[in-house]
């Protein structure tokens, strides 16, 4: 078991470091402190995106919700987030083959790609205004992972009805101006602001009726027919089903052996001059375990981040600022050379991620009222929207089968 954040003893600071180029222009979602000890069906437990997602779905669905927060709304891990929303999952196509055969990693590759596209209808439903943007995605050929690795990956990817063009390297450079062995250029994912998008989920939901309070659960009691959480305050909030949604603190009772928490770091550079990016902004990511990421931004700017390690303590992570900044804008100049490397922001964050690249999703052993959703690793707002539909038809008493491969309890993968 590797070593995590405490629950309690975490605040949002702690999460992230630096300063992230998001939020700006919208108002935070009001949230006032509980007065009295209340009674909801659905009380979510963190207002990331994660949370907001959930409880707009819920309260759209006709459900009395509760969402409460210790701080401000999307100020934790969502505001470290990249926001690159791929239906492409950590573990290849072919890696999740190798673990649990064809026919289950296809359906999860597909159920990916389904949920990217749902979150831009509602998006573009509820006219969310957070620079929600549809983008390819273009996967570089890295590291040990040449052009047979990527042909291999393309031509499962065919097998399973995904979208995607095998690029090789005269086709890259003259299409996209990227020096790489290969590529594999895909639709259907897309990019945003997570700030603005958690806040405007929010709103949302408060204009449906769901209440958002400043408060802590201190504490879980876990009844048959209910459940009793405890808070930093005097009162008490019983709901029917509880939903974790607190990024990536999780708190004792929830204990998965293929989980752990690790911090990757990112920069925004200046907005940079007009017709100098990439072709059609198109996200950007590598074929290898510890792959760097870049995208654009609506005003021009180049994002890219990477680094990942193990590092857990908030402050040896923001400690290594400096140098893990150096190190993406070394490796942004390799990338795109026509780069103005100028950096404008620079911001590190805790992230969970598992074995078999699947985000944890489900009951929690033991407590089948209380639901949680982590361990997202590089697809955290894709998995988030999946994780809000599941965890809703979970809280009405329905599931699909296939929710098992999300399952918190799962096996390590036998690949």
């Amino acid at each position: 078991m590797s070593q995590m954040l405490d629950a309690l003893d975490t605040a949002q600071a702690d999460l992230h470091g630096g300063r992230a180029p998001w939020g700006r222009g919208l108002r935070p979602p009001r949230h006032g402190s509980l007065k009295q000890s209340i009674k909801t069906e659905v009380l979510v437990v963190g207002g990331g995106i994660t949370g907001s997602l959930a409880a707009q779905h819920l309260a759209a669905r006709g459900v009395d919700v509760v969402i409460v927060d210790r701080e401000q709304p999307g100020l934790g891990s969502t505001a470290a987030s990249t926001a690159m929303l791929q239906w492409e999952i950590d573990c290849t196509l072919g890696e999740l083959t190798n673990f649990y055969g064809f026919d289950r990693a296809a359906t999860l590759y597909q159920r990916s790609a389904g949920a990217v596209h749902g979150l831009s209808s509602l998006v573009g439903a509820l006219g969310i205004d957070c620079s929600f943007r549809p983008r390819s995605t273009l996967y570089l050929s890295a590291g040990e992972a040449g052009p047979s690795a990527l042909r291999d990956e393309h031509l499962l990817r065919q097998r399973a009805g995904l979208p995607g063009t095998l690029l090789d390297h005269a086709e890259l450079l003259s299409g996209f101006g990227i020096d790489r062995a290969a590529a594999i250029l895909s639709p259907g994912s897309a990019e945003a602001d997570p700030v603005l998008l958690s806040w405007g989920l929010l709103h949302d939901a408060e204009a449906r009726g769901a209440r958002l309070f400043d408060a802590m659960v201190t504490e879980y009691h876990d009844a048959p027919g209910s459940v009793t959480v405890e808070t930093d305050g005097t009162f008490v909030i019983e709901a029917r089903h509880v939903i974790l949604a607190t990024g990536y603190l999780m708190p004792d009772f929830v204990r998965c052996g293929i989980h752990q928490t690790a911090s990757s770091w990112a920069l925004a550079t200046v907005p940079q001059a007009p017709g100098s990016l990439w072709r059609d902004g198109a996200l950007i990511w590598e074929a290898s375990q510890a792959y760097n990421y870049a995208r654009t931004t609506a005003d021009g700017r180049i994002i890219i981040g990477g680094e990942d390690d193990g590092t857990i303590d908030p402050a040896v992570r923001d400690g290594k600022m400096p140098q893990k900044t150096a190190a993406l804008v070394e490796s942004l100049v390799r990338l795109w050379p026509a780069a103005n490397p100028v950096v404008d922001f620079s911001w590190s964050g805790a992230f969970g991620e598992t074995e078999d690249g699947l985000p944890l999703i489900g009951a929690v052993p033991g407590m089948p009222r209380i639901l949680a959703a982590y361990g997202y690793g590089g697809n955290g707002i894709t998995f988030s929207f999946m994780a809000s539909r599941m965890l809703a038809e979970l809280c009405a008493g329905r599931r699909e089968s296939w929710f098992d491969a999300f399952a918190i309890d799962r096996p390590p993968p036998a690949g």
